[in-house]
């Protein structure tokens, strides 16, 4: 659907086509955001761990899709370039919320939580604060890779979710001896404890190490927004 309007001056009708297939891509992921917490209030797991990251995969690729199709189709609008990074905040701010409230609040995991989640209140308000000169602030090639690095991790952790119900629903009724002697490869790996253990194991491993890229890359790009703003906020004489 095209919202027009006719400009007298022109004499032409100007169409803002606010409802394109790259904004409905953009407003669609703004909307799944909160499903993401949705999930775990709604479904058991590992359903809500299928779901949770299901949906955020989709999201994360329209991600990717409405800014290639809004440059490719020429339908870029200022809706779009307004919403488009607060989906991609809300998605990774409600995804961290929901990863680290179902974690053991283990500080390798919450330090870079807090890192992100920091940064992108501290540009957020930085750009509110520049009002219309905000356009100095704009999304840079390493901001993106940050973003992507975001993603992957996100995503990843999530998943380490999926092989942890999964492995302890496997070993349910064994002691631990038992485990140790199948894990051992004493007695014979009829439920894959090990496949499940190692996937567990090395999805966290994986998901920590690329959040941790994402924080150390979201520290880099919040100081350039930082350098990049500070002549506006200088004291004028």
């Amino acid at each position: 659907m095209n919202a027009c309007f006719h400009v007298e001056d022109a004499g032409d009708t100007v169409c803002h086509m606010i409802w394109n297939l790259p904004n409905i891509l953009t407003i669609s992921r703004l909307l799944a955001a909160p499903g993401l917490a949705v999930m775990f209030l709604y479904f058991t797991r590992p359903y809500a761990d299928w779901f949770a990251l299901a949906l955020f995969v989709i999201a994360a690729l329209t991600d990717w899709l409405d800014g290639y199709l809004a440059r490719a189709w020429k339908q870029e609008t200022k809706l779009g370039t307004m919403l488009d990074p607060i989906a991609d905040k809300a998605m990774v701010i409600i995804a961290l919320m929901v990863i680290v409230g179902f974690s053991s609040m283990s500080p390798w995991l919450v330090l870079p939580a807090t890192f992100i989640l920091f940064r992108e209140v501290f540009v957020s308000g930085l750009r509110e604060y520049l009002g219309d000169t905000a356009g100095t602030l704009k999304v840079t090639l390493l901001a993106k890779w940050k973003t992507t690095a975001q993603m992957v991790a996100i995503a990843v952790l999530f998943s380490q979710g999926v092989f942890e119900h999964y492995f302890v629903m496997s070993a349910y009724g064994m002691d631990d001896a038992l485990i140790n002697e199948i894990l051992s490869g004493q007695v014979e790996d009829l439920q894959g404890l090990a496949w499940k253990l190692a996937a567990m194991d090395w999805s966290g491993r994986f998901g920590l190490w690329l959040l941790w890229l994402a924080a150390a890359l979201t520290l880099v790009t919040g100081w350039d927004y930082l350098r990049k703003a500070m002549p506006y906020l200088r004291e004028t004489p």
